[in-house]
């Protein structure tokens, strides 16, 4: 059963939740997951960072959300905030992702492009994190 939800808080991780992206902000998504098999090679604790529980698991899960992206089909509220973090990680960190590559190793996706889909996927997805806890002063 799918849901759409703008409180993704009432969500729960395992909820499917169809976004009405576009083939772009799909195909992003695809290759920020895609990049984490070439030119960036995560660790353990870095996948589990994203979401997943190891490198394998990443590698697997991660082949599972590409074909579903690329066939506009819809993900766990889980599977959205992996692929979301991915590529962030992937694309801005040099140090674990393929920052300085990005250009060379995403075939048609320069960094301007890759900025302004990826701000379009964030204002989209912006719920995914749990509400802002409200401090209480000590």
């Amino acid at each position: 059963m799918e849901k759409r939800s703008h409180r993704w808080w009432d969500l729960g991780p395992d909820d499917v939740v169809d976004i009405g992206f576009g083939e772009e902000e799909r195909e992003l998504l695809a290759e920020g997951l895609h990049q984490w098999g070439g030119a960036a090679r995560p660790t353990d604790a870095l996948a589990r960072l994203i979401g997943f529980n190891d490198v394998e698991t990443m590698h697997s899960d991660g082949r599972r959300i590409r074909k579903l992206l690329r066939e506009g089909g819809s993900l766990t509220k889980l599977d959205w905030q992996r692929a979301l973090v991915a590529l962030e990680i992937v694309w801005a960190s040099n140090f674990y992702g393929a920052a300085n590559d990005w250009e060379a190793v995403a075939a048609g996706w320069t960094d301007a492009r890759t900025l302004q889909t990826l701000r379009s996927i964030q204002h989209q997805l912006a719920g995914l994190r749990a509400p802002p806890r409200r401090l209480t002063p000590r």
